[in-house]
């Protein structure tokens, strides 16, 4: 069973594009829809497992892909990188920008080190990859890029070093398509809300009711989002029916900041049906069991 994309079959034939962290979770799911729609996929992620699973699922279902291990918090690193990419594809067309992390913690608790550590990971790595590309493929040539954000509205208690590294590529992808639209290139955000991947289960046994009792009944929509979801979010922004959108973000999150607690008694909405293309997905284990829709 192939992956069941909404968009056209061959819609990314001849293109290479470049996914972060794409060994897991929603990055392994965008991996596969690109693949399927005919890309030539390089992943770069840290783990050399995660790296050959995902190229051998790809390769079992027909698609083309290469794996490029790197932490891109490491300038020279992605550079080599970069230039491995180059030498073998030829080309890089788009970039979705999908590596990076975050644990919880209160601001008054987190180190220095800490803080530092999620802000190189969501934002600083983020832009050594984005630069990279650019000056090396893009600039000359056009392009697309996608940068992955989250659900940043109103601040994000308990995880304020990630909103905060957000927050500045909200912004970074913002400048970037004024300075680099004379080039063609065109660069959006993607902001998840709360979605059933695997990097649910990254959370704490402490965290495991909250999450699979309450988090969904915040959200207008009253369910988690699909790793599906988000990928074809992504995809569009690639796609040449975005050929006129840059430095915008498209929400990915039922609705939930939208929500104002108090004001409006959340109901259970009728004709809304989850999509979910990826036919090797899974519910994330925290989800696994409990009193999700």
């Amino acid at each position: 069973m192939p992956y069941n994309s909404v968009f056209t079959p061959g819609l990314f034939t001849g293109q290479t594009i470049v996914v972060t962290g794409g060994g897991s979770g929603i990055g392994r799911c965008v991996v596969h829809e690109l693949a399927s729609l005919g890309a030539a996929v390089a992943v770069i992620g840290r783990s050399q497992s995660k790296l050959d699973r995902i190229r051998a699922e790809v390769e079992e279902d027909g698609g083309t892909v290469s794996t490029h291990s790197t932490d891109i918090r490491d300038e020279s690193g992605v550079i080599e990188v970069v230039d491995a990419i180059l030498e073998r594809h030829g080309r890089i067309d788009g970039l979705v920008n999908n590596a990076g992390g975050q644990y919880k913690a209160e601001l008054k608790s987190i180190s220095t080190k800490g803080f530092e550590a999620v802000v190189r990971s969501n934002l600083t790595g983020g832009f050594i990859v984005m630069r990279e590309v650019y000056n090396r493929w893009m600039s000359a040539n056009g392009g697309a890029i996608v940068n992955m954000i989250a659900d940043i509205s109103n601040g994000w208690p308990g995880f304020g070093h990630s909103a905060a590294s957000r927050g500045g590529m909200l912004t970074l992808t913002e400048t970037a398509a004024t300075e680099w639209a004379e080039s063609g290139v065109r660069i959006n955000a993607v902001a998840p809300g709360s979605i059933a991947s695997s990097g649910l289960d990254t959370y704490d046994d402490e965290h495991t009711a909250f999450i699979r009792n309450k988090v969904w009944k915040g959200i207008p929509l009253q369910r988690f989002g699909t790793e599906s979801e988000v990928s074809a979010a992504i995809v569009f922004l690639l796609s040449p029916a975005a050929s006129f959108i840059t430095g915008s973000t498209i929400r990915v999150d039922g609705g939930a900041p939208n929500a104002r607690q108090g004001w409006w008694d959340l109901q259970q909405p009728e004709h809304n049906e989850p999509f979910n293309g990826f036919h090797r997905a899974g519910l994330p284990d925290i989800l696994a069991e409990g009193t999700t829709p």
